[in-house]
């Protein structure tokens, strides 16, 4: 058996003991795209949006690495308080893949009215429910292998499972919190599959620093993100980016007993956004780093620029 299979194994081995896919996105992407694991945010920036990520580990020549690819859309209803959502999640590990489709629906609930001083600048809060439904199409490719005499890897296993997801958002001004539980109903429904699907937990703060509100050049953005999952070790992550003058921007995280994280990209114009990702995993961990591309596309006059 060469080095390729005994990988496999491997790789096959820890997707069996946990089945991830969206629970446990990287770090870049729900910090740039948090409507990922909260649908609470669809239509939040006032424009459509498109987002795309490709996070894996550097040598895709080895077959059966891990491998994240995304691609989300979400957009305001016209009235303001709505917004509508959908999104692709594929994750593959050794022989295992998911397929996550879902739909989402928020509505926006004004805190304060519009009714203010000229004088006085205008800072709305508001609280934002969010809903999402879809199906995660899980396959694992056990015959591949070529194990024979086990059970385990005698046939292999195809599900499709119904999802449901909430998410909540507070904003005020330039602060914002949320909680969110993608999958509320976890294997509910993976019989006779027996497929054990967590049901994550997840909340969310940050706050935006703008030096002038009205010549924005330097925005600081401190976020943190808590994750409980049962069987799962409470999970941290701390998360810094900077933005300058609307061309750059460059980040840094770090997640509990787990990695620490980087990011650099540069807006390509108003509407358009690329970022590159790199993620240093721990050092007893089997694989290694991680890498990354996304890329934001903002509709409208003003796009990424407010």
């Amino acid at each position: 058996m060469n080095i390729r299979r005994h990988l496999s194994i491997l790789l096959c081995s820890i997707s069996i003991i946990s089945l991830k896919g969206q629970q446990n996105p990287a770090f870049t992407e729900y910090s740039y795209n948090p409507f990922i694991i909260n649908s609470a945010y669809a239509g939040m920036s006032g424009n459509a949006e498109i987002n795309f990520s490709n996070i894996g580990l550097k040598d895709q020549s080895i077959e059966g690495l891990p491998r994240t690819m995304t691609t989300t859309f979400s957009t305001p209803h016209p009235s303001g308080n709505m917004g509508f959502g959908a999104g692709v999640i594929h994750d593959r590990i050794g022989v295992s893949t998911s397929t996550e489709i879902f739909g989402a629906y928020s509505y926006k609930i004004i805190l304060n009215d519009n009714i203010h001083p000229y004088w006085k600048i205008y800072d709305r809060s508001f609280i934002s429910l969010g809903l999402k439904a879809g199906a995660m199409i899980y396959n694992e490719d056990f015959l591949s292998l070529g194990i024979p005499n086990d059970p385990k890897f005698a046939k292999n296993l195809n599900s499709t499972i119904p999802q449901i997801g909430i998410g909540a958002l507070f904003g005020y001004a330039n602060f914002f919190a949320g909680f969110s539980m993608p999958n509320i109903i976890g294997d509910n429904f993976s019989n006779p599959d027996k497929l054990k699907i967590s049901r994550p937990f997840y909340g969310y703060l940050g706050y935006h620093f703008i030096l002038n509100k009205y010549d924005p050049d330097y925005i600081l953005k401190p976020s943190l993100l808590f994750k409980f999952e049962s069987g799962a070790p409470f999970q941290i992550d701390i998360n810094l980016s900077l933005r300058v003058k609307n061309q750059f921007e460059f980040g840094a995280g770090l997640r509990t007993k787990n990695s620490v994280n980087a990011i650099a990209g540069f807006y390509i114009s108003k509407n358009l956004r690329a970022l590159y990702s790199y993620t240093h995993g721990a050092a007893n961990s089997p694989l290694g780093s991680t890498h990354g591309l996304i890329l934001g596309y903002r509709f409208g006059d003003n796009g990424f620029y407010h």
